[in-house]
């Protein structure tokens, strides 16, 4: 993998990678790589600093005292982590979407499991209407959304799970 630093013609700043410098030209000419500020495919390498090692001792040590073949042990803390590079537009809508699960957790009542049972009991008018949030199963959803309860799903963002 490459990862390359990319400029827009509105002079916008982003990173990408890529499997490999041809992977890069092919989807840059079939015009898929666009800017996620403005949304332009007109995109071309910026000026990047090369990644160099780290060049201590310990590295120098650590490289020398293994084997290239011999498996290294790593704990959790020092595994290699995903990262996933976002665009403001994303962040714009990652914020909003927080907000809306603010604003719903805030103003509901939650009912855990009871979710399904409650939404349909407010339904058929056995209990008094009222904003509600919990957990429903795929069964539950399905059946809810067959009878025509009005149910939308709370947004949940991929750093909330982290």
């Amino acid at each position: 993998m490459i990862r390359y630093q990319l400029r827009c013609d509105a002079d916008h700043d982003f990173e990408s990678w890529f499997r490999d410098s041809a992977a890069y030209e092919g989807q840059r000419k079939k015009k898929l790589v666009a800017c996620p500020v403005c949304g332009s495919a007109k995109v071309e390498k910026a000026i990047m600093a090369p990644a160099l090692g780290r060049g201590t001792k310990k590295f120098a040590q650590d490289a020398n005292s293994a084997p290239a073949s011999a498996p290294v042990e790593t704990t959790a803390a020092e595994a290699p982590q995903p990262v996933a590079l976002i665009s403001e537009k994303e962040r714009e809508l990652r914020e909003m979407l927080r907000a809306v699960r603010e604003h719903v957790v805030k103003n509901s009542d939650y009912v855990g499991d009871e979710f399904a049972t409650v939404a349909r009991q407010m339904h058929e008018g056995e209990v008094e209407k009222r904003s509600i949030y919990g957990e429903a199963s795929a069964e539950e959803v399905k059946s809810l959304i067959e009878d025509e309860i009005e149910i939308h799903p709370l947004p949940s963002l991929p750093d909330e799970r982290n």
